[in-house]
C-alpha cells in the first residue's frame, strides 16, 4: 500500500498509467474554478438547510483558494463557508465517463465538518469522490446518486487530522473507488457511457439532524486539498471508450476485500 505523505500533492505511481491528465486543479485560477456559489444549492446559495448543512456559501478567497477550506462561525448560527466549483468558470472543465480523479487530502478533526469532492450538473449527476464526518472518525463515504448506490470503507489510516489518497474511476459500467492505493469498492452500476458533470470542492457543516452539529465552543474548522487532478484514460492506438481502466489498461475488476479496512452499506441520508 502506498502511504501519503503531505510533502508530495501525489504518490509516485508504482505503474506507468496509460492515461493523459486533462485538469490539474489550480485553486488560486478564476478561469478554472468559480467562488462561493454553486446550483447545487437551492438559487445557487448561499443557503442550504434542506440538505441539513449550516453553510453560508462567501465568495472570500481566504476561505477556498489556497487549497484550505474553511468554516467559521457566524452569529447568526449559520457557518461561513469555502466552496469551489468548475461550473459558470471560464474553462467549465466537466469530469466525464471513463475519467479518474486523484487527490490528497488531509481531514478535519473538528465534530461537525463535512469535507467532501463530488460532482454535480443540471440538478443531479452526483458522484461522491468522498465524504467525512469526524463523528465516525475511521470512515469513509462513497456515493453514486446517478443509478442510487453507494458504499463506505473503514480503516485505521481514516482518522481526524489524516492525509490520505483518493482515487476514483468514473467507468460506465462500474465507478471504482481507491483509498491509499488500495481498491475498496467498485459498485457494478457505473454512470454510463454518456455522463458528465462539473466538479465541486467544499467544506460544509452538519445541521444536526444526521451527524452532530459542531460543540458550542468551535469557532472555526478547516480541511485541505493538496492536490487534485483528473486524467483521461485511451486504448492503445484509439480515442477513450468511455469505460474507466486500471494502472494495467485493463476494465476494473469487483474489487477484493479491503486491506486494513472494511466496505459498510452507506446511509443515504448523508447525502
Amino acid at each position: 500500500m502506498q502511504q501519503p505523505h503531505p510533502g508530495s500533492p501525489f504518490p509516485v505511481p508504482r505503474t506507468p498509467s496509460p492515461t493523459d491528465v486533462v485538469f490539474t486543479a489550480d485553486f488560486a485560477s478564476t478561469e478554472q474554478w468559480v467562488e462561493g456559489r454553486s446550483w447545487a444549492y437551492p438559487g445557487g446559495g448561499p443557503v442550504n438547510p434542506d440538505d441539513d448543512k449550516l453553510d453560508y456559501l462567501v465568495t472570500d478567497p481566504s476561505y477556498c483558494r489556497t487549497g484550505i477550506f474553511r468554516a467559521v462561525r457566524r452569529r447568526d448560527g449559520r457557518w461561513n463557508t469555502g466552496l469551489l466549483t468548475t461550473e459558470g468558470s471560464d474553462q467549465s472543465f466537466m469530469v466525464r465517463s471513463g475519467d479518474v480523479l486523484e487527490a490528497r487530502v488531509r481531514l478535519p478533526r473538528e465534530v461537525g465538518a463535512w469535507p467532501a469532492i463530488w460532482t454535480w450538473r443540471d440538478g443531479d449527476q452526483e458522484i461522491d469522490v468522498f465524504e467525512y464526518h469526524p463523528d465516525n472518525p475511521n470512515l469513509l463515504e462513497f456515493g453514486n446518486h446517478v443509478r442510487d448506490t453507494g458504499s463506505a470503507f473503514r480503516g485505521d489510516a481514516v482518522r481526524p487530522g489524516a492525509w490520505i489518497d483518493l482515487r476514483t474511476e468514473f467507468g460506465a459500467e462500474s465507478v471504482v473507488w481507491w483509498v491509499n492505493g488500495t481498491r475498496v469498492f467498485a459498485d457494478r452500476r457505473g454512470v454510463g457511457r454518456r455522463w458528465h458533470a462539473y466538479l465541486i470542492v467544499n467544506l460544509s457543516v452538519c445541521a444536526g439532524r444526521y451527524h452532530p452539529a459542531p460543540a458550542p465552543g468551535t469557532r472555526e474548522m478547516s480541511y485541505e486539498v493538496s492536490g487534485l487532478l483528473v486524467r483521461r484514460p485511451a486504448p492503445a492506438g484509439g480515442k477513450s471508450d468511455g469505460t474507466a481502466h486500471t494502472e494495467s489498461g485493463d476494465p476494473p475488476a469487483v474489487p477484493p476485500p479491503a486491506v486494513g479496512g472494511d466496505a459498510a452499506a452507506l446511509d443515504d441520508a448523508t447525502g
